[in-house]
């Protein structure tokens, strides 16, 4: 195979495993392509749920085709013994010849050793290829097992002159009809939704994805030191049907932390900083839980405490043709910044048309 011929199929797979985001977590969503003789035989990604990995799934299409066969995996297959056999020992069963994978994968019970297995059954691994694109790719996963928390983006529907509401608290809806379809994409496409009390209380929403069929819905996680939540709303009456997680303090009412867990919620006990949630400490216990990608909708005092701990890694904001003026509320809480330079600064990715509205999504620089 030609360096050309590794990089279209590694790509192949790079957009396969796309295809499992916000499906799979705690694992990484993986694709993996087998070629022979120049065409593909074999394709998968992994399942909802986790399992079965994609190379199984691969290996499968393929049946007696793999035996000589190149795999292209968009991250190190797997070494260890899980609920699955290893990866790694499914594709030398299958007698592959080659594996093209783009980096290792940063779980201390892999991290090299797949590869090693590999090789030591003369396999031929080929490493390198698209790294930056698999770091994107794979940057909740690698920041869950590296850092112990997940993947944060930070959505904001603003004004022309950055508000969210009236001064009445009226924002339904400032956007039109395009961009609120793309935002219930946006969570399908990661393992949690995320507000603060506020929203919750104000908005009583449902959190869910609508409109695309989707069978596995996302996490929906509130942020409420004292649990001050509307026990007859919708978060309350569908808890035992859709996942709900609060995140709270310790001085949260006992009483409070019995009633939502008999609704069945999770709950998570987190530090306080200042007097509020410390927000890295709530990412800590999503990432405890195995999250790995976060979709924060606000309101503004939750985003802000997220910008302030410098814990947003992608920033999407969508920008609609209205203004509200100084009386609006702000689509951010206090930064407490009074110097440029101690401004949170992103870099533009991309911008997008969607009806009436523009979206722009932006990301850290080690995003």
């Amino acid at each position: 195979m030609s360096e050309a011929d590794d990089r279209r199929f590694l790509a192949m797979a790079l957009s396969l495993g796309r295809r499992g985001r916000g499906q799979t977590w705690p694992n990484p969503a993986v694709g993996c392509v087998l070629v022979k003789d120049g065409r593909v035989v074999g394709r998968g990604w992994t399942q909802p749920g986790g399992r079965p990995h994609a190379e199984p799934v691969a290996l499968a299409q393929a049946g007696a085709a793999a035996r000589g066969a190149t795999a292209y995996v968009s991250l190190e297959p797997c070494a260890h013994h899980g609920k699955t056999p290893p990866c790694a020992e499914a594709l030398i069963a299958a007698g592959v010849a080659r594996v093209v994978a783009p980096l290792e994968d940063s779980d201390a019970r892999v991290s090299g050793q797949g590869f090693a297995m590999l090789r030591a059954a003369g396999i031929e691994v080929s490493t390198g290829l698209l790294a930056q694109e698999a770091l994107h790719d794979h940057a909740g996963f690698f920041l869950r097992t590296e850092q112990g928390r997940p993947l944060v983006t930070l959505k904001l529907a603003l004004s022309l002159d950055g508000r969210i509401a009236t001064a009445s608290g009226e924002s339904q809806w400032i956007t039109g009809p395009e961009a609120r379809r793309h935002v219930h994409l946006l969570r399908h496409r990661h393992d949690a939704v995320m507000v603060g009390a506020g929203t919750a209380r104000a908005d009583d929403p449902a959190l869910t994805v609508r409109g695309m069929g989707v069978t596995r819905q996302p996490v929906r996680v509130v942020v409420s030191r004292r649990l001050d939540l509307p026990l007859l709303g919708q978060l309350a009456r569908t808890a035992n049907e859709v996942p709900v997680w609060l995140c709270h303090g310790a001085d949260a009412d006992a009483t409070l932390v019995r009633t939502w867990q008999g609704l069945g919620a999770r709950l998570f006990s987190c530090a306080l900083r200042d007097r509020q949630l410390d927000p890295a400490a709530v990412l800590q216990a999503l990432g405890g839980a195995g999250l790995t990608r976060v979709f924060c909708e606000g309101g503004g005092a939750l985003a802000a405490s997220l910008l302030q701990a410098d814990l947003v890694d992608e920033l999407i904001v969508f920008s609609a043709g209205v203004a509200l003026g100084a009386e609006g509320r702000p689509g951010l809480g206090a930064l407490g910044i009074d110097r440029l330079a101690e401004a949170p600064r992103f870099t533009l990715r991309e911008t997008r048309a969607l009806g009436g509205d523009v979206m722009h999504r932006w990301h850290r620089a080690t995003c």
